[in-house]
């Protein structure tokens, strides 16, 4: 389907108007910040101080107006400083130039594959570990211009000669390197009226100007800033060198190039949606952002500027700064054009060593303890650390050949680590557990634990993974054979436990039943036998089998929950007991808040597939969030949001809404005129709900490309939206969503046909194709 384009209306050229001001004010911000940025991010590479001006003017004007992140403002990186500084001591300037040319063509050619999205295969923490190598680098080698002295050629170098560094100080230099990043780090903690605007300056630009204005009025002698006449700037040239290490450089900046700027886009997502109620502009085209990446790297390259990338620093200042528009972008390289023309004998009286200083931090900056937290978490610790130290002793490419190999070498690890153990039952049978993925590289140990068991014992074998291949499918298989021949008998249990069927034919008309129910939760397994038993006598072609007598009774009460416990005690726990230990040692660390309504059938964990630790769970009569300072407010609610997101630092927050909702349905039944009992008191808290559901304001929600099926599924979904935005009023989840580091999700699930739906981003859709990948067991 090919898109038409359509003339502009009143109404279009009404809001670019109303919009202006705000893309205006924010390319200003953003402009202050990316000035001396790009001066020290050209300083730090050893490139022409020019060419960091002339690749934010093309960042901000080519992929502000041809890439697909609206929001995103592109310019020199930190994130390919030290790639670059290492091909201009190899090639020169001018090569380097024609290299960002080809990179830019590269990427234009990957943007037509249609490959934007590949790149957000690569393990988070191996991108996160080369921000981090490339931020040390950065700083090691800047440290050195910080001294008064002149960086090395490499990392090891830099580490290496700190010792002769600090013998032969510059008082001087370093002094303004100390008034550089005491006011860039001060800046945002300004007390006061008086700090609350003068706040509104960037601190970059607030710690260059001040040591700037320092130097000039105190004389100081030191080097500065020495931007030539833009009439000697150096073009690119043919490139010169062995083929296959062009290549290598030209890959590797596309590459590199291209991932940073993928993420930052996602990135820039993210904070728009937590920032952001329905007015923000769509979320980033991944293949376009590329197009524009690469056109803005040809035409950087080809003025002799920088090679370009998204950058987060800038596109979280446009964010906060309140752009709407692309415009914004494009404005702020326009700033930097007429910066680079007109404020040349003002950038001149700039001290090298307050921009070391700055870029210096931007590197420590890059060493991010949240990403070090989200590492830990998810066990990636090894990948993540290799990354940093291959990256700063061997170089950025080298350093993610060595990440991936790593976490290549992680995944067939976990793979891999499969426990096989056996047991000797008290009535003289054996159990098999095998825990984890069976696949041919067990099969050695699974063949050795079943040869052990006696040709004519009985056997239990629970199979507790979600994978089984082809190699030990059979060598199980062979075994059950061969031991049913001896007389002996074999139950198979667990996930996979399907692909056999039950020695025992008594079993043979509910094993599919009970497995197909009760998989992977094992607690249910009673409860779904007793669905099987039920659903046999129902079936009509069960009245050719033998007769089977009806369940008994439900047992209430004590009894009921006595014998609940004494099946967890001697089915489950035994199971669970290890993992739980490591909870009760560690402490709880849940990765989300759900907040989700009180019914009964809603189990959270299943429709999660989370274990035990992984939800901090909120439930409440219609999954409310009452505002903070309402009427009649529950204050366990907001005690329970600042618990999970100021002590447990949960990563996201999730609002889950169900059908047949009875808490909806009491609501669109309520009157004025009821009695104010403690129901009604709670459910005044959805009232909201109610009014955006009849709001003109706002559009309907829908439910995978459908209208809801009546009013009461209708309230359910706006409910979830509505309380996604009560919890953005509360305080300690908006500074997390200022900060960039949490998330919300709103989620619908339909008990009756157990499907899952999640809200789509900036509408109030809720889809479920997003589970597409995983099959509808997801």
């Amino acid at each position: 389907m090919t898109a038409t384009s359509r003339t502009p209306t009143a109404e279009d050229r009404a809001q670019v108007r109303k919009d202006l001001p705000a893309d205006l004010s924010a390319s200003i911000a953003v402009f202050l910040i990316a000035l001396p940025l790009s001066l020290g991010i050209a300083l730090a590479t050893g490139a022409p101080l020019q060419a960091g001006l002339v690749a934010a003017a093309a960042g901000g004007i080519v992929a502000g107006r041809f890439g697909g992140a609206p929001l995103q403002v592109s310019g020199p990186a930190a994130g390919l400083t030290v790639v670059t500084a290492e091909l201009i001591q190899h090639y020169g300037w001018r090569t380097m130039c024609a290299i960002t040319v080809l990179a830019g063509f590269c990427q234009l050619g990957l943007a037509l594959l249609r490959t934007a999205r590949s790149a957000l295969m690569v393990s988070p923490a191996i991108v996160h570990g080369m921000l981090a190598g490339i931020g040390v680098t950065i700083a090691l080698a800047q440290l050195h211009i910080v001294l008064g002295g002149t960086p090395q050629s490499s990392a090891v170098a830099n580490v290496l000669g700190l010792p002769g560094q600090l013998a032969d100080l510059h008082p001087v230099a370093l002094g303004i390197s100390v008034l550089t990043l005491v006011v860039l780090l001060g800046w945002p903690r300004l007390p006061g009226r008086t700090g609350s605007a003068l706040r509104k300056v960037p601190a970059a630009l607030a710690a260059v100007a001040t040591a700037t204005a320092f130097a000039a009025l105190a004389g100081l002698s030191l080097p500065r800033v020495d931007l030539p006449s833009w009439r000697s700037h150096a073009l690119p040239e043919l490139p010169e060198g062995p083929v296959l290490g062009l290549i290598a450089a030209v890959l590797t900046i596309t590459l590199v190039g291209s991932v940073e700027s993928l993420l930052s886009a996602v990135a820039t997502d993210k904070l728009i949606a937590s920032e952001r109620g329905t007015k923000r502009p769509p979320r980033a085209d991944l293949n376009r952002e590329l197009r524009g990446q690469g056109a803005a790297n040809i035409v950087s390259g080809a003025l002799g500027g920088l090679p370009i990338t998204g950058v987060a620093v800038r596109s979280v200042a446009n964010v906060k700064a309140g752009a709407v528009s692309r415009k914004s972008s494009m404005m702020h390289g326009f700033w930097i054009v007429l910066a680079a023309g007109l404020l040349v004998p003002v950038l001149d009286l700039i001290p090298l060593a307050a921009l070391a200083a700055l870029v210096m931090a931007v590197g420590v900056q890059m060493v991010s303890i949240t990403h070090l937290r989200s590492v830990t978490r998810h066990r990636e610790i090894p990948v993540y650390g290799t990354t940093i130290v291959a990256v700063v002793l061997g170089g950025v490419l080298e350093g993610v050949a060595i990440g991936i190999a790593v976490a290549v070498a992680l995944a067939l690890h976990r793979l891999a680590r499969t426990r096989i153990t056996a047991e000797r039952l008290d009535d003289g049978g054996h159990r098999v557990w095998a825990r984890g993925q069976l696949t041919f590289l067990a099969v050695p140990r699974l063949s050795r634990v079943l040869n052990q068991i006696p040709h004519d014992g009985r056997v239990l074998i629970e199979l507790d993974g979600s994978f089984m291949d082809h190699a030990a499918y059979e060598t199980l298989r062979d075994w059950q054979d061969s031991h049913l021949a001896h007389g002996g008998s074999v139950e198979i249990t667990g996930r996979r436990a399907d692909a056999f069927p039950p020695s025992d034919p008594a079993r043979r008309g509910t094993q599919r039943g009970s497995h197909q129910c009760c998989r992977p939760w094992t607690p249910w397994q009673n409860h779904c036998d007793h669905r099987a038993a039920a659903d046999t006598l129902a079936d009509p072609a069960a009245e050719e089998a033998p007769a089977t007598p009806a369940p008994a009774p439900r047992r209430r009460g004590a009894g009921q929950l006595a014998s609940g416990i004494g099946a967890f005690q001697r089915d489950t726990a035994p199971r669970v007991r290890d993992e739980l230990a490591r909870l009760a040692r560690e402490g709880q660390r849940p990765s989300q808040l759900f907040l989700t309504c009180a019914d009964s059938r809603l189990v959270t964990s299943m429709i999660t597939a989370s274990g035990p630790g992984d939800l901090f769970t909120v439930r409440n009569v219609g999954n409310l969030v009452p505002l903070p300072g309402a009427e009649s407010t529950d204050d366990s609610v907001a005690a329970a949001i600042e618990y999970a997101v100021d002590v447990l630092e949960v990563d996201s927050i999730t609002v889950c809404g169900h059908s047949g909702c009875g808490a909806m349905q009491a609501l669109l039944n309520s009157s004025p005129a009821m009695p104010m009992t403690p129901l009604r008191r709670w459910l005044r808290h959805g009232l909201p709900s109610l009014e955006r559901m009849a709001s003109r304001h706002h559009a309907w929600a829908r439910i995978s490309g459908r209208l809801p099926a009546d009013a009461v599924e209708q309230l359910c979904l706006t409910n979830v939206v509505q309380q996604l935005e009560h919890l953005r009023a509360h305080e300690s989840v908006a500074r997390r969503l200022a900060e960039g580091t949490l998330e919300l999700h709103g989620m619908y699930f339909h008990v009756g046909e157990a499907q899952a739906y999640l809200l789509s981003e900036g509408e109030d859709f809720f889809d479920c194709r997003v589970f597409d990948t995983v099959g509808q067991n997801a």
